[in-house]
């Protein structure tokens, strides 16, 4: 936590730092004073003086005011330090909560996909507020209260002698090391109830997450059963908690109150001999008060700093996770000249036992089109993902207009790309924003402009907010044709010099995907296009097909030559046409055979 506390580029932090320990040092001061003035007052108004009783009475009335003053300023030193450090603790914390989300943004898709976001979010969140405890606290309760030990045990071996010092101090000692070690053991049990508590967050988010699949499924009560399930573990981590923690309050009872008889009879005892007035013998009583109420408080903080280096712990795991996935030392930003996309014996598999692509190798120049066609679990998605550098090849390379893009920086080549996914997912924002994502800075004349092309706007002007219109999270607001449609809108903004379409019309119905499909040859126009498609029908006029299977390229070449060939590709067309082919495969490349290629089944049998 040093450098947020004690940066060297930023004296304002360091002059409240040192502001804040001066009000620390003087609230202590005056703590440690104020019994001074109360033995004062107890003496004068007890008549242990030779002085006449007016003055007595004049004298025992100043120093009560002055006990009250000194009580008064300490109080308002305490406060101004807080309000000194205020400014610095928050900074810290800003600055460390954003440090941990763009960590957790650079972290790998692999990372992600096999964590539970619901227990990320949660392990954030408790480490954040963990580091504003220790802020507060190490700082203003455990330093502090050794210095305020240290200047009382000064006073006691001064004023008075060595037994009340021995007393004091042994209490101390019995106290921190009961307090150690019960906690240590409540600790264990903590552990146990931040695991449960994790498991139930997630229970809860990933129903909610998914309400519609719950509704459709009637499966409300059975959720809320598999969320009662994980509570009730964490019902009984707590109870144990609970349990726990009285032993604990009990113990420290115990002790402390122990050391204060012990300090008590002593001061009775001297006071009866004549060694000690009654102004010491309160004096010692308050000194004692003000070893309890800190060291009282210290059960708490040891408790709760504990508890925050767990939590800490937790979260800076993920800050030590490395990133799978990171620029290379000597990264430049990707220079697209024509946005050239070659695959060259590319090997690939999510895990080492299991390869997805084995030698795929494609060659897409500059403003072609490339159409990825292929059976489910053929690999796909997942020439996407390793275009976008997601993962990185485990063989060969990928490369654009000659450039390896293990060689680039990751946000040149994720700003080169523009992409339409297969299911969009929305913020929980408007749908201003949700479009204006694809260029942030864009002017409300060029998202119009976007929406119309994606042929959304209409639709969004209808809306009684229009563009300032939430769609809820995950978009669930909306239909799945209207948020690929603000997809649609989002990778048109972007404008991108390559663009994936991920069966980027797949949510669509055949009159507005006619529609899109128009706006998609517009934007891919002068641009390197890759298209993993279902719907072959929206892939004919592609420059090249690649047909997967089983991580290779089965067949390859234009649509036409494809169905002469028989095979695959032919056989998937006959699939989707639901209709017997009427001609050989050998007349397809004919003039009627391209027109009929790009009408869909209905127009056809029509014909």
């Amino acid at each position: 936590m040093l450098p947020y506390l004690w940066p060297g580029d930023q004296p304002w932090v360091r002059v409240r730092v040192v502001l804040s320990l001066a009000a620390l040092v003087a609230t202590k001061l005056i703590a440690v004073g104020t019994p001074f003035f109360y033995k004062g007052a107890v003496d004068g108004l007890a008549g242990e003086s030779a002085q006449p009783l007016w003055m007595l009475a004049v004298g025992a009335a100043g120093l009560t005011a002055a006990y009250v003053m000194a009580r008064f300023m300490r109080i308002g030193f305490q406060q101004l330090r807080d309000v000194v450090f205020a400014r610095v603790g928050q900074r810290a914390l800003r600055r460390l909560a954003f440090e941990v989300i763009t960590h957790l943004h650079r972290l790998s898709m692999r990372y992600h996909i096999a964590r539970r976001t619901g227990s990320l979010s949660r392990i954030t969140e408790r480490g954040i507020k963990g580091i504003d405890f220790l802020l507060r606290f190490l700082l203003f309760s455990i330093g502090p209260l050794f210095l305020e030990l240290v200047l009382i045990a000064v006073v006691l071996l001064t004023w008075f002698d060595w037994r009340y010092l021995a007393a004091v101090a042994l209490t101390v000692v019995l106290y921190i090391g009961f307090t150690a070690r019960i906690t240590e053991w409540r600790v264990k049990i903590r552990r146990v109830m931040n695991e449960q508590d994790q498991e139930a967050a997630h229970k809860a988010m990933d129903g909610l997450i998914n309400f519609e699949t719950v509704k459709q499924f009637g499966a409300q009560t059975r959720e809320a059963n598999r969320y009662d399930r994980a509570m009730m573990r964490y019902e009984a981590a707590s109870l144990k908690t609970t349990r726990s923690l009285a032993v604990l309050n009990l113990g420290q009872a115990v002790l402390m109150n122990c050391g204060l008889m012990a300090c008590l009879l002593l001061a009775a005892h001297d006071v009866a001999l004549g060694a000690l007035s009654v102004g010491g013998f309160v004096m010692v009583n308050a000194y004692m008060m003000q070893v309890i109420m800190p060291l009282d408080n210290l059960g708490f903080v040891y408790r709760e700093i504990r508890q925050s280096l767990l939590d800490m712990g937790e979260m800076f795991d993920l800050l030590e996770q490395k990133a799978e996935i990171a620029d290379r030392p000597n990264a430049r930003p990707l220079r697209v000249h024509g946005g050239a996309v070659e695959f060259s014996h590319v090997r690939f598999g999510y895990e080492a036992a299991r390869p997805i692509l084995r030698d795929i190798s494609f060659d897409a120049k500059a403003g072609q089109t490339i159409a990825i066609v292929g059976a489910s679990g053929a690999g796909k998605s997942t020439i996407g993902r390793l275009l976008f550098r997601f993962y990185d090849v485990q063989k060969g390379a990928v490369r654009i207009d000659g450039q390896d893009v293990r060689e680039v920086t990751q946000a040149s080549l994720q700003a080169a790309i523009g992409i339409v996914p297969q299911e969009t997912v929305l913020f929980h924002d408007t749908l201003y924003y949700n479009i204006a994502y694809g260029r942030p800075a864009a002017r409300q004349a060029d998202i119009a402009a976007a929406a119309q092309a994606a042929k959304i706007h209409d639709f969004i002007m209808e809306l009684p907010q229009q563009y300032q219109t939430m769609v809820g999270e995950r978009g669930l607001k909306l239909s799945g044709g209207e948020r690929q449609r603000v997809g649609l809108a989002r990778a048109l903004l972007k404008n991108p010099p390559i663009l994936l379409l991920d069966e980027a019309t797949s949510a669509l119905d055949t009159r507005t995907e006619r529609a899109i499909q128009e706006s998609l040859r517009a934007l891919g126009s002068g641009r390197t296009v890759v298209t993993i498609a279902h719907r072959l029908s929206t892939i004919v006029e592609s420059d090249e097909i690649l047909v997967l299977a089983r991580g290779r390229i089965a067949e390859r070449g234009r649509h036409a030559h494809l169905l002469a060939q028989g095979g695959r590709y032919a056989q998937m067309w006959q699939r989707q046409l639901k209709t017997p082919p009427t001609k050989p495969p050998a007349e397809a490349g004919s003039v009627q055979a391209r027109v009929l290629e790009g009408l869909d089944a209905k127009t056809r049998v029509k014909i």
